[in-house]
């Protein structure tokens, strides 16, 4: 793997999160009536969820 394909996929990563991330403040933006009327607290607590599930240190 060379360095350029690490910067590469690096900068892929670094594009999709700060996308990602925009269109939640966009979506945290709107009126409370209009996100929950596009079903955003569910898809938003959803991902949270998962993230902690996946994240979670596991005591053995």
């Amino acid at each position: 793997m060379s360095v350029l394909s690490s910067i590469g996929r690096l900068a892929s990563r670094y594009t999709a999160a700060r996308t990602r991330h925009r269109g939640e403040r966009i979506l945290l933006s709107l009126p409370a009536e209009l996100r929950k009327d596009i079903g955003f607290p569910e898809i938003f607590e959803t991902r949270e969820t998962r993230r902690a599930a996946t994240f979670s240190p596991k005591i053995i």
